[in-house]
C-alpha cells in the first residue's frame, strides 16, 4: 500500500494519475494546503519542503518504507517500481526525462506564475500578468512544436512527461491560452484526457477542494504564513 498526501492541484494531480496509470493500490490522504494541514509537524517530516504531493510506500526499494517528495521524484520512482511509462532503452529513458525536467522546471512554476497574477494577485500589475502571460505562450509553443512531429512528448509512447505536463494545460484559459492557436498540443491533451485511469485520476480528493475566496486560505496561500519559518 502506498499512501500519497496530496491535494487536488496540478502537482497533486500527476501523482493521482500516475498510481492510476501503474495500478497500484495507494490511499489518498488529504492536505488541504488551504487550511494549512502542509505545515503540520507530520507531514514537513516526509516533505520538508511543505509542498504536496508527498508519498509513502511500505514496500520500498529494499523491502523498507521509503518516504518521497517532489511530484518529478515521485513519478521516476513509480515508474521505476512498475517498469513502465520511462521508455524501454536508455535513449527513450533521457528523452523522457528532459521533457519532464522541462515540466519540473519551467512549465508548470511559469504556468503557475500566470495563473497567480491573472486569477489571484489582488491588484493587477501589468508587468507581471504580460511577463507570465507572454511566458505561458512560449512555453505553449515549444509544446506544439514538439507536439507536431510526434505523438507524445518522448516519442510515440506517452510517458511520465506527458503525465507530468497534461494536467498544467487543464487550465489553459486562465493561463491566457487559446486552443486554437496550439491544435498540435490540443490534439494531445484530448488523447490523454480521454485515458479512464486518467478521468479516475482526476477525481481524487477532487469532491474536497473548495474555490479560493476567503482572505485566511489566501494568506496561508500567498502570503506570509507560506514564508513563516518553521
Amino acid at each position: 500500500m502506498i499512501d500519497v498526501y496530496s491535494w487536488p492541484t496540478p502537482n497533486g494531480h500527476k501523482v493521482h494519475i500516475m498510481l492510476e496509470e501503474c495500478g497500484l493500490n495507494y490511499r489518498a490522504v488529504p492536505v488541504d494546503i488551504a487550511a494549512g494541514d502542509q505545515f503540520k509537524p507530520d507531514f514537513l517530516a516526509i516533505s520538508p519542503n511543505n509542498k504536496i504531493p508527498a508519498i509513502v510506500d511500505a514496500d520500498g526499494p529494499d523491502g523498507k518504507p521509503i518516504a518521497l517528495f517532489e511530484s518529478g521524484a515521485i513519478l521516476v520512482y513509480l515508474a521505476g517500481k512498475v517498469g513502465r511509462f520511462l521508455g524501454n532503452s536508455d535513449r527513450e529513458k533521457y528523452q523522457t526525462l528532459q521533457w519532464l525536467m522541462f515540466q519540473m522546471g519551467g512549465l508548470g512554476p511559469m504556468l503557475g506564475q500566470a495563473h497567480h497574477f491573472r486569477i489571484y494577485a489582488p491588484e493587477k500589475i501589468d508587468y507581471a500578468y504580460d511577463r507570465y502571460t507572454n511566458e505561458a505562450k512560449r512555453l505553449y509553443n515549444v509544446l506544439e512544436k514538439q507536439l507536431s512531429q510526434q505523438s507524445y512528448l518522448a516519442g510515440e509512447d506517452y510517458s511520465i512527461a506527458d503525465i507530468a505536463c497534461f494536467p498544467w494545460t487543464r487550465s489553459a484559459a486562465n493561463q491566457g491560452i487559446d486552443w486554437v492557436e496550439y491544435p498540435h498540443t490540443k490534439r494531445w491533451f484530448d488523447a490523454i484526457n480521454e485515458r479512464p485511469a486518467v478521468q479516475r485520476g482526476l477525481q481524487v480528493l477532487s469532491n474536497l477542494r473548495k474555490p479560493l475566496t476567503d482572505d485566511k486560505s489566501k494568506d496561508i496561500l500567498f502570503g506570509k504564513t507560506q514564508y513563516s519559518k518553521k
